[in-house]
């Protein structure tokens, strides 16, 4: 091998960390695995140690978030909500504090043994060059120069930054010892043939690794195969180029293959990087976001774990950064739900106080409800009942038992009240029969149908509203017949009217279709005008029936006459609906004859 050959020879790249590593999935094969290395003879593995502690680190953090979503669902605080020391972390701590000690140990008992061997090759190298001085020295030391090569190859490595000038050296002092070498030309001319024959055999090894598909495996290959022809002598002069130049072109395709899979890979991990940095962003945006209520918590809880499982799909991120991004995206995950936790906190202490305030007004409603001062205790339950509406929740395990027993109070005293009254109330009684008569009269008509009863049902309804109060216990009752039966003529009565009105109508837009389309313009947007108009009535009795209280008796019969409005006040809006849409089917019939 010529000078030319050797500065040629391409360094034995390190070999990437090899991200197909093996995929773990529990603390204990880590931590196996970790007892593994700490035990073995060989030096640790860098690249395998710190996937090995990224796989844990994650692996931790899924059993966190699994235990805490555990102690959620089972109704656990989540402000109390602690991490439970578990005895793997501190199994786990040591035995990589083993792998550090051993890889350090390790490191420096092989750069000693380097230095050992440095010297050892110097002093071949120095013998060398003694045997190369002259024909003579060399034709008489051959024997003892190829002892040398032999110890030059069982001796291992030497530092790195020695050994391209001592490798340039030895191989410049072998190949002027076989120049020099004339007497003995048989033996030289027999290695030559040997060495060939050998080269020969690693090019052919080299040339079948360029097709193999493990690119990463063919590469190690390849640096074991690159050590053995260096331990080669020389080639006949005249082939020493020809033979490295193949071997050579081997190995530039083998490295070439394998840089393109490792920039592949890294193309890959920054793919993940830019996906999981995105999923930073995110997750900080919604961290950002304010949560007002119990429901913004949820909805914001329900997106970072939808994140967090997004997370998980992708693979890796480069090494130096595959750390730093994950604890990026934990640190948001912490702060929302350590704010979570302290907002869940707070709006427990105010169920509390709430359910302090609710049971002050229970007590007070307890200490009145015997009081027969009918008129001003009613007042001061009346206040309590508004009160009580002010205060907000309750915890839900106490709240329908508070609810229950400040009502029961609330009633004691009303049901009292009103019974006190009915011995006064003779007169209620005459009213009673009075209007079971009306009544009889209007179910009368009810069954006989509506022809020609509007001015009798009107009159009836008239006498029965000018009849005085009932009993209150008869009250109720009497009321809600007299609305069902009510409710049954309007009924029929409005059905009959709005198809007549509806027969009207469509007379009417024909003749305002004869005047011309402004008309009928005019009278879309009065209708228009009359529907917003009942739209907004409706609401606004929608909204005053969310404040009635409508567990009591009053409230109650208060509640279904408005409810009777609302009624009414729909049928005459869709009655409002149906006339638009025939003045709309009016221009279209009209578009169509023009």
């Amino acid at each position: 091998m010529n000078s030319q050959e050797e500065n040629q020879t391409p360094v034995a790249e390190v070999a990437a960390e090899d991200m197909t590593a093996k995929i773990y999935s529990s603390k204990a094969e880590v931590i196996a695995r970790l007892k593994d290395i700490a035990s073995s003879d060989s030096l640790p593995d860098k690249a395998e140690v710190e996937h090995l502690k990224a796989a844990y680190y994650k692996l931790s953090v899924d059993e966190n978030e699994a235990q805490q979503k555990e102690y959620l669902a089972a109704g656990g605080d989540p402000a109390k909500y602690q991490i439970v020391p578990n005895e793997d972390d501190d199994i786990y701590k040591a035995e990589l504090g083993l792998i550090k000690e051993k890889r350090a140990k390790f490191m420096e008992q092989m750069e000693n043994k380097r230095r050992e061997n440095l010297q050892k090759k110097l002093e071949i190298i120095e013998k060398i060059k003694q045997m190369a001085t002259s024909p003579d020295e060399a034709n008489k030391s051959y024997k003892a120069f190829k002892e040398l090569q032999e110890q030059w190859k069982n001796i291992g490595s030497v530092p790195v930054e020695n050994s391209t000038e001592l490798w340039q050296n030895y191989h410049h002092y072998v190949e002027q010892f076989y120049d020099l070498l004339k007497l003995n030309s048989e033996a030289r001319n027999y290695d030559f043939k040997k060495n060939l024959e050998a080269k020969t055999r690693l090019c052919e090894a080299a040339e079948a690794l360029t097709d193999a598909t493990d690119v990463v495996k063919a590469f190690h290959q390849l640096q074991e195969l690159h050590q053995e022809y260096r331990e080669l002598g020389p080639v006949e002069k005249d082939l020493r180029e020809q033979i490295w130049n193949r071997f050579k072109a081997a190995s530039t395709t083998i490295n070439r293959r394998h840089q393109e899979y490792f920039e592949g890979l890294r193309s890959k991990e920054k793919d993940n990087l830019d996906k999981k940095t995105a999923l930073c962003e995110k997750i900080e945006a919604v961290v950002k976001e304010e949560n007002k209520t119990a429901a913004d918590w949820d909805k914001h809880t329900q997106a970072i774990l939808d994140l967090q499982e997004e997370w998980k799909k992708i693979g890796f991120a480069p090494q130096k950064m595959n750390v730093k991004i994950f604890e990026r995206f934990r640190a948001a995950c912490d702060e929302f739900f350590s704010a979570k936790a302290e907002y869940f906190k707070a709006f427990k202490d105010q169920l509390e106080a709430n359910a302090a305030k609710k049971r002050e007004l229970i007590e007070k409603a307890k200490s009145m409800m015997d009081s027969t001062d009918w008129k001003s205790t009613s007042n001061k339950f009346i206040a309590l009942q508004k009160e009580w509406k002010n205060i907000g929740s309750v915890p839900r395990k106490v709240s329908d038992e508070m609810w229950n027993e400040f009502l029961t109070a609330c009633n004691h005293f009303f049901d009292a009240r009103n019974a006190a009254k009915d011995s006064t109330h003779n007169v209620e009684r005459e009213n009673l029969k009075a209007k079971r008569e009306i009544l009889a009269e209007l179910k009368k008509l009810a069954e006989e149908g509506v022809s020609d009863v509007r001015e009798k049902v009107v009159d009836l309804v008239e006498k029965y509203n000018k009849t005085g109060h009932v009993p209150f216990r008869e009250k109720d009752k009497l009321y809600k017949e007299f609305h069902d039966t009510l409710d049954k003529i309007y009924g029929d009565l409005h059905i009959s009217i709005a198809k007549n009105q509806m027969d009207k109508f469509r007379n009417n837009i024909n003749n305002m279709a004869k005047r011309g389309e402004t008309a009928l313009d005019n009278e879309r947007a009065r209708l228009m005008r009359s529907y917003e108009q009942l739209r907004q009535e409706i609401n606004t009795y929608e909204n005053n029936l969310g404040f009635l209280n409508a567990s009591s008796k009053k409230g109650s019969s208060l509640l279904d006459e408005m409810n009777r409005k609302v009624k009414k006040l729909k049928d005459d809006m869709e009655l409002t609906k149906q006339k638009i849409k025939a003045i709309d089917a009016k221009f279209k019939e009209n578009a169509k004859e023009d």
